[in-house]
C-alpha cells in the first residue's frame, strides 16, 4: 500500500502562510508527522504560488528532505518546476504527479520520468477532458499504457489515477471508479493505482465517513495507493484493517503492530 501524504500543499491556507513567512519549523513538523503516521511518500505541491513557484519548490523540497528520509512526490502543473523539484530529490526514487494523455502535458513530463528514473501518477484523461464512464477511462488507459511501455516505462512504475468525481454531482461516480480499477487490474495486473479519494464526498455533510468507506470499497477491487492525510488516524486504521482482511498483511503482522502502538482506536 502506497500512501502519499498530502499536507504540504500551498492550497492549504496554513501552508501558504508558512511559506510566505518562511516558517521552516511548521513545514518540518508537517513532514515529520506524516512520515511517523505511515506515509510512504511526501507530496510537495506549491502550484498556486504564482511567480514564485520554482523558488518555493526548492525551499520546500530541501526542508522536507532535511527532516525526513522517505521519498518525495513532486506535484506541479508546470514541467519546469517539476524538473527543479526532481533535481533536488535524494531519498530514494521520486514520484511525479502527474502525466496524462493531454498532448502538451505528455510531451513535457515524459522526458522527466526518464531523466530521473521516476515513478509516475498516470491520470486517466486526455485532450478531450475527464471521462465520465469506465469504458471511456479505459480507452485512455490503454493508449497511455501502450505509449509509456513503448518508452520503456515499467508497469510497476505506473500509478493509474481513475479520477474520482463527487457523488453529489455524478451519482455513478463511485461505481465508475470501482469499475475502472477492476478493468485496469484485469488488463494490466502489474500496474499500481493512486487517487485523491476525498473528491468522492465533495459538497456533502459528514464527509469523513464517505471517504473512509470509499477507501475500503476501492481496496477490495485492487486500489493500492492514495493521496491523503496520513495523520487522520481513523482513515489509516481503516486501511490497516482492510489490508489485513484482504490478505495483504502476512499473519496480520502490521495490524498487530498498529494495535500495540494504539493506532487502531
Amino acid at each position: 500500500m502506497t500512501i502519499v501524504g498530502e499536507l504540504i500543499n500551498t492550497s492549504r491556507a496554513a501552508v501558504k502562510e508558512a511559506v510566505l513567512n518562511k516558517d521552516e519549523a511548521y513545514i518540518r513538523e508537517l513532514a515529520s508527522k506524516q512520515a511517523k503516521s505511515g506515509a510512504t511518500y511526501i507530496d510537495v505541491n506549491c502550484g498556486n504560488m504564482i511567480n514564485i513557484e520554482e523558488e518555493t519548490m526548492k525551499w520546500l523540497v530541501n526542508i522536507v528532505q532535511d527532516e525526513v528520509d522517505i521519498p518525495l512526490c513532486i506535484d506541479s502543473p508546470d514541467a519546469e518546476v517539476l524538473d527543479v523539484g526532481l533535481s533536488l530529490c535524494k531519498n530514494g526514487r521520486p514520484m511525479i504527479n502527474s502525466i496524462s494523455d493531454e498532448d502538451e502535458r505528455y510531451a513535457a513530463v515524459l522526458p522527466l520520468i526518464k531523466k530521473y528514473n521516476a515513478k509516475v501518477v498516470v491520470l486517466c484523461m486526455d485532450s478531450t477532458g475527464m471521462p465520465n464512464t469506465s469504458e471511456d477511462r479505459m480507452k485512455v488507459v490503454r493508449n497511455l499504457h501502450a505509449k509509456l511501455s513503448k518508452e520503456g516505462i515499467a508497469d510497476e512504475d505506473m500509478y493509474f489515477d481513475p479520477l474520482v468525481k463527487p457523488v453529489s454531482s455524478v451519482a455513478t461516480a463511485g461505481a465508475e471508479v470501482l469499475n475502472t480499477v477492476k478493468k485496469i487490474k484485469e488488463d494490466f495486473p502489474d500496474v499500481h493505482f493512486m487517487c485523491g479519494l476525498s473528491n468522492i464526498s465533495y459538497g456533502l455533510p459528514n464527509r469523513s465517513i464517505l471517504n473512509r468507506l470509499f477507501v475500503v470499497q476501492t481496496m477490495t477491487v485492487g486500489m493500492d495507493g492514495y493521496v491523503l492525510d496520513p495523520t487522520n488516524t481513523k482513515m489509516m486504521a481503516g486501511i490497516i484493517a482492510s489490508t489485513a482482511t484482504l490478505g495483504m498483511d502476512s499473519y496480520c503482522g502490521k495490524y498487530i503492530k498498529a494495535h500495540r502502538k494504539g493506532l487502531l482506536n
